[in-house]
This record gives C-alpha cells, structure tokens and sequence, in this order.
C-alpha cells in the first residue's frame, strides 16, 4: 500500500501578503502529515485519522460535496473531488489513514499538508501527470470552496515545493519563486506555540480578505491597480489621502510595506545580515499588531517578550493569526534563557503555557514507499 507525506510550513516574514499578490518567504518543516492509501472494492472512500476519533465514509458515486459542521474532511475531499473529475470518476473505492504531527491550529498549516498529500496521492494514483505547482491550485481550491477560507497560494505551494535546508522566496501573483539558502550558522529557527489555536475559518480571515479588496477599489478610482501588491511604498503614500477609512488604510499600509520588507529580509539574508532580517521580522509583527491586528495578547507577549532576551535576533507571529505560533531567530547559546524567559512571562501574563518545537527544514510532498 503506497504512503505519502507532505510537509507543513512556517512563513519567516511576509503574512497576508499572498492574497494580496505579493512576496513571500517560507519554508516546508520535517514535519508534516502521512497519508496511508487502500485500494477497496466497496466503492467508498472512508477517511481515519490517527489524531481523531472519527471515521467518515462516502460512497465514490456521490455528487462530492463540502460536509457540514466544518469537517476536517473537506481538506481532502475538495481535492479529491477535483481530481475525479478530471479523471473521470474514481475506478474504486479508497481507504485513507491519515498522521499527522503538526499541531493542529498553530499556524503551521497542518490543513495545507493534509491538501497536498491527498492532491500528490490521487495524481500519483489516477496517473494524472500533473505538476506540483498544479497541485498546490488544487488544494487551494479546496480550501476556499469546501473549508470556506480565502487563502492565498503560499501555504499549499511550500508543502509541495519545498526544499530542504532552503526557504523559498515567492511572488504570489506568478508564482514565480526562488530557493534560498539558509544559513544560519550558530542561529536556530524556533517556533513557539501559543496553546491559543488560530480559528481562519471563524470569518475574521475572510473579512481582511475582504478588506483588501475593498481597499483596491478605493485606489483604483484614482490610480488603476489590479491588487495591493502593484503599489510600491512611494506609490502607496501618494494615495492614502484617498482612503478616508482608517481601517482600509490600515490593512492598506500594512501590505504594502509587509512585501517591501519581505524583499528586503531577502536581500539581508543573502548577504548574511541576520541583524537586518531580525530587525524586519520585528518590524513585520509591529505591523500585523497595529495595522493588520490579527495578533492579540497572547501573540503579543510571545513576541514582545522575545525581544528583550538577549541573543534573540528576531521574533514575530507566522500563519494567519488569531492564535497560533511566533517564529524566532535565537542564537544558540541562548535558547535556554529564551526558553525560560519567554515560556514564565507568557504563563504569567495568559496563564496559558507555551511550547517550544525547534524548526528543522524539510523537503516538499513525496512517496514514501509504494
């Protein structure tokens, strides 16, 4: 029985840019979601999870549509749904087990991998030939019409492009993308759990979704753009005075500057300034707390608190928001104090308690054993 994994994702800066058409830059985790797939002869496919309690089964012959009270199986249903139809039907039934071993609502898009590996094992399967970055389209397809959140690209894209020991710098307009190196010498990548899990599908993510849109409206009735990533910063401070909403103007500004720091942060890291790209990654917090507000107390503290640690190069909530996780550039002889420091704090001030994974880069969605 074949298996397949794909992994999940933490964005190093560059948040609510990719709806937006803007720059990215992730990278895929060694961690991820493992799909175990049984060919049947009872015409169903019956979804199982190792991480939840329940089975679902649905006949292959049914009209696939999205199941109610937000199932986790609409992940993989809507990309399966897509992929019968463009084979034709399914030419049997399936057992699908799934494992997963990111944390479920951290922010690490444990949804996107759950997508992508069931996206990667109906092509493989279906011998579709379809390329990976047609894959990501499908999964984030699935995301919007059968989980109801209007995400962007990158998350699907990283968990099946991924590269090992890289991030990947993306334009999310064309998809065009870059892999680059991280070298990080005596700094690790640490991801924080708030233990406050992100809701996206709650309708505050679609409603900064919505936002945006209504922000591109407004500019384009006196400078035409097709989205907010068209404007560079100078563009963006000859028009503001247009935007009589201070809300739009706020989730306007905070676009437009989060993808020139994305590009900058990019530049940083290429010519080894982690000092830089710390200072960015704070800076693109900053902005997803005041002008975007999509952090919260508990996100906050984590961040805040991790700039006052020394050795903490920098530290800033990654993933939609509302809960969820921070990433940090620590150096390494200061993880302990980091640890300790921000783990009392947060307690203190939430009550809740922090976990630390360290972030180890992976490589995108594969087979593992046929």
């Amino acid at each position: 029985m074949p298996v397949y994994f794909a992994p999940g994702r933490v964005n190093l800066i560059g948040e609510h840019t990719d709806y937006n058409g803007g720059f990215v830059f992730p990278c895929a985790l060694d961690f991820g979601t493992r799909l175990t797939v049984t060919p049947n002869s009872d015409r169903l496919l019956r979804f199982r999870s190792k991480n939840l309690a329940d089975t679902v089964e649905l006949p292959t012959d049914r009209s696939f549509q999205p199941l109610p009270n937000r199932s986790w199986v609409n992940y993989p249903l809507g990309c399966i749904a897509q992929l019968a139809e463009k084979a034709g039907g399914l030419p049997s039934g399936y057992d699908l087990l799934f494992e997963g071993n990111v944390p479920i609502g951290a922010g690490l898009s444990s949804s996107a991998s759950i997508e992508v590996v069931t996206a990667y094992a109906f092509n493989d399967m279906l011998g579709l030939g379809l390329d990976r970055t047609q894959l990501a389209r499908i999964a984030q397809q699935a995301e919007h019409t059968y989980a109801g959140v209007n995400c962007g690209i990158m998350d699907q894209f990283v968990s099946a492009n991924g590269k090992k020991d890289h991030a990947i710098f993306l334009n999310c307009d064309t998809l065009e993308f870059d892999y680059v190196p991280l070298c990080l010498d005596d700094v690790s990548i640490v991801l924080t759990n708030s233990h406050s899990p992100h809701k996206l599908d709650a309708g505050t993510y679609n409603r900064r979704v919505q936002e945006c849109e209504e922000a591109v409206r407004i500019i384009s009735r006196s400078k035409p753009i097709r989205q907010l990533a068209d404007l560079t910063i100078s563009d963006f401070k000859e028009i503001q005075d247009t935007i009589t909403d201070p809300v739009i103007l706020r989730r306007a500004r905070h676009v437009v500057t989060e993808i020139q720091r994305t590009r900058d942060a990019v530049r940083a890291l290429k010519d080894n300034d982690l000092s830089a790209f710390g200072q960015l990654m704070n800076q693109s917090h900053q902005s997803l707390r005041d002008d975007y507000e999509v952090t919260g107390l508990e996100l906050d503290t984590l961040a805040e608190t991790a700039w006052q640690v020394p050795g903490v190069i920098g530290s800033r909530m990654t993933g939609g928001g509302f809960g969820g996780c921070t990433v940090s550039l620590v150096r390494n002889d200061a993880i302990d104090e980091f640890k300790q420091t921000v783990g009392n704090t947060y307690r203190q001030t939430t009550g809740l308690q922090a976990e630390f994974y360290m972030a180890h880069t992976g490589d995108g969605v594969r087979k593992i054993t046929e």
